[in-house]
């Protein structure tokens, strides 16, 4: 800003600082003008932005949520968050160009303590005062702190065992023993299999592009050999699952579910339809001590007695979706089976939404009623959840059953409606068994929950190789997702549980290698 006694006397000098002086208000309105448009163009895209991702929320947990795929709603949603962040941006590039400073950012959180903290101070280069030549000192700071990454890298552990002989007399020279491995005589460090373990079973990460991914570091690891490793791993693994079955079958309460594994069938040039069945407990809803689990086991097919087999010893509820297979166990008498009100749910839904069934729609709405309860009771103890079902829920269903009676009776058996009737009449005893039991669930999604990364994995590597390949990702997925279930980090506890099997643990305490009895390292 000029001062009165800047000025010049001269008015030829004057009017030119005018005309300079208006020249870059010009420039400064138009640049005023210019941040608005674009803040208004901004503005107008974040709005379009978060109306798609509130559509595709409304996909996820509204009415259509069962018709809506999971992993497509997570790449839509990644994708509309890098354009959104996109136009933020830009807009805040503008805005200091503009000499306007952007709002200041915060995490959301802290960043965990247990991480490396690389210190770095930036000094101004001289700390003389501008005004009066003092000496500046410090009277506080900012601090702010940034998440940085090191690549994953590769290094090579070499490990010598001097032999000492003896100048005196003849006696065979002598050495340490070389350290137990899982792969004897290989290259890998049991680090390096449970990488390439939680790589494949965690991360859904195929072998070939693990290789390609190593190849980038210039270590050349073919997929045969990355497969010979996770075979080796899997032997090593087998008794935990084993182990792990064990203890899930010595629970009163279970969840059971199945799905595909294609496995190539090398006889007929294609893929043959194997299967995986999931066993999982997971009683936290009511407070129950025991840590959740889930235990794979694959078979080359879907027959009735194969869960007869995998779960010999068992005796309490199973819960369980609406395959037939699974009375062929309750017939035994050990085993009572409590059925799946999502899989109800689902029939009637996929009726309701074509909008020309409103006892469907009537079937939902009661249905919902009942989710209702379970919301307002989840945490409780088992003994409390039984009380206020008794109270609260067993109304519902019975209004729900007189209805469904009803309506059957009015309807053609061969409509889709009369099915959807059925399938629930005919599984009615093991739909209600949650009104007298406060441990058993309205559905089976717990169990589903566990299904899930099988299915991504399934998506990724397409098939297992064999029938033994099958077996091996139900050994190790057995266990990474039971430490998932129990935040627990897989690779870390792959790693030193590969350790102590090569190293001799007994077989007899293998509960004290079990996800949930595993403390992390600090530091």
């Amino acid at each position: 800003m000029l001062l009165e006694a800047d000025l010049p006397d001269d008015p030829d000098a004057l009017r030119a600082i005018i005309a300079g002086q208006a020249e870059a208000q010009r420039r400064l309105t138009d640049q005023v003008a210019a941040l608005e448009a674009a803040g208004t163009e901004a503005d107008a895209e974040i709005a379009r932005l978060n109306a798609i991702i509130a559509a595709f929320q409304r996909h996820r947990f509204g009415a259509r949520s069962e018709q809506l795929d999971e992993d497509q709603l997570q790449l839509a949603l990644e994708e509309i968050g890098a354009a959104l962040a996109s136009v933020h941006a830009g807009r805040e590039a503008a805005a200091k160009d503009a000499g306007t400073p952007p709002p200041r950012k915060t995490n959301r959180g802290s960043l965990p303590a247990h991480l490396e903290r690389i210190e770095q101070t930036l000094e101004l280069k001289e700390r003389v005062c501008s005004c009066c030549g003092g000496d500046l000192h410090v009277i506080g700071e900012d601090v702010a702190e940034r998440l940085d990454v090191v690549p994953a890298s590769f290094r090579v552990l070499v490990t010598r065992r001097p032999r000492y002989g003896c100048r005196s007399c003849e006696a065979a020279p002598v050495q340490a023993p070389a350290p137990a491995r899982i792969v004897d005589r290989g290259i890998p460090t049991e680090a390096l299999v449970a990488h390439v373990l939680t790589a494949k079973y965690a991360d859904h990460l195929p072998l070939y592009r693990q290789a390609q991914i190593y190849a980038r570091q210039g270590v050349t690891l073919d997929r045969s050999t990355l497969a010979d490793w996770t075979g080796r791993a899997a032997w090593w693994l087998r008794p935990l699952r084993d182990h792990l079955l064990a203890e899930l079958k010595k629970s009163g309460k279970l969840f059971a579910d199945e799905t595909t594994a294609p496995v190539l069938d090398p006889g007929r040039g294609r893929t043959k339809t194997g299967q995986l069945w999931a066993y999982a407990r997971d009683d936290r809803s009511w407070g129950d001590a025991d840590p959740p689990a889930v235990a794979y086991r694959y078979a080359p097919d879907r027959k009735a007695e194969r869960p007869i087999e995998h779960l010999t010893g068992f005796a309490g509820t199973l819960q369980v979706d609406g395959y037939g297979g699974y009375g062929a166990l309750a017939r035994r008498g050990d085993v009572q089976l409590a059925f799946c009100w999502a899989h109800v749910r689902r029939r009637f839904y996929e009726l309701a939404a074509q909008g020309t069934s409103p006892v469907a729609s009537e079937v939902l709405t009661r249905i919902a009623a009942l989710y209702k309860v379970e919301a307002d009771v989840r945490g409780a103890c088992a003994e409390d959840r039984q009380k206020v079902r008794q109270e609260r829920s067993t109304p519902l269903v019975q209004g729900l059953r007189q209805l469904l009676d009803a309506r059957l009776g009015q309807l053609s058996r061969k409509s889709r409606l009369a099915e959807a009737i059925r399938y629930a009449l005919i599984r009615w005893d093991g739909l209600v068994l949650f009104l007298e039991d406060g441990r058993i669930e309205l559905d089976n999604n717990s169990v589903e929950r566990s299904i899930r990364p099988l299915a991504l994995n399934r998506k990724n590597a397409l098939f297992a190789g064999s029938d033994q390949g099958g077996e091996h990702w139900a050994v190790i997925a057995s266990l990474i997702e039971t430490c998932k279930l129990n935040k627990i980090n897989p690779e870390a506890w792959l790693t030193r549980t590969l350790t102590r099997l090569a190293q001799g643990h007994s077989s007899q305490r293998l509960g004290e290698l079990m996800p949930w009895n595993y403390t992390p390292t600090v530091g």
